[in-house]
């Protein structure tokens, strides 16, 4: 493992996030995954991020678990989105020297962190840089997508996006809103039993992919709590690792 820092040339004053880099000791197959850990953005889930990164790793893939800034250090948007952007631009910038594929770079994240990934496949378009931005596809485990209503996370947009956030600026959190065709292939997966972050999140999120033919494979598990992580009682990762193949 060794730590980078992550870049945006686009004229943002933010800081560079710490970057994690995991590399497959073996049969290394050329595909790199930004991680980004859940936490409700007031916190770092290590086995949503170190987690994920051995186990990608273990199959050969890459993988660069981002310490993105928190609402809990008073931190707010577009913090957390500038903060994923860059290790993007961080990653496909020296992907050569990762051994990765700079076409086949992908984000990913849970709840929270499944939000953090969502923003940036429909949120790159907003900035510019002298490496492309836009993640080659994006997987979402139990993500936060809405920022309003009877199933939205309360507390992950309270820490994105402050006590007392404007309509207007919610609306543009809920990343269904903001799915167009340029929004990357994604694979999402879900349990009908998730009590804090609903499946109705996950289901928006797929439906504005059809809306807009964009590839995606969702996966809805009738039994499980949230923040299962790997630790599920049902292999979505080994239909993940075959997904990203397939790709």
């Amino acid at each position: 493992m060794k730590i980078i820092q992550g870049q945006l040339d686009s004229g943002t004053t933010s800081p560079a996030p710490e970057i994690e880099c995991w590399l497959p000791e073996r049969e290394a197959s050329g595909v790199g995954v930004v991680v980004f850990p859940g936490g409700g953005y007031g916190m770092l889930a290590a086995h949503e991020g170190e987690g994920y990164a051995r186990f990608l790793s273990e199959a050969g893939i890459a993988a660069f678990v981002v310490k993105y800034r928190l609402g809990s250090a008073g931190h707010r948007h577009p913090a957390m989105l500038e903060d994923a952007l860059s290790a993007v631009a961080a990653v496909r910038s020296r992907s050569a020297e990762f051994g990765v594929d700079p076409a086949r770079i992908g984000v990913m994240g849970s709840s929270a962190g499944g939000h953090l990934t969502a923003h940036a496949l429909v949120g790159w378009p907003l900035y510019s840089s002298g490496v492309s931005l836009r993640p080659d596809f994006g997987i979402l485990c139990y993500p936060v997508i809405l920022s309003d209503g009877p199933y939205a996370h309360k507390g992950s947009m309270r820490n994105l996006a402050g006590e007392n956030a404007s309509a207007d600026l919610l609306e543009g959190l809920s990343c269904e809103r903001l799915v167009t065709a340029q929004t990357p292939p994604c694979f999402l997966w879900h349990t009908g039993e998730d009590a804090a972050v609903p499946l109705e999140n996950s289901l928006a999120f797929a439906a504005a992919l059809r809306l807009n033919k964009v590839p995606f494979e969702l996966h809805v598990y009738n039994k499980g709590r949230h923040g299962l992580g790997l630790g599920a009682p049902f292999d979505w990762g080994r239909d993940c690792l075959r997904w990203i193949k397939d790709l």
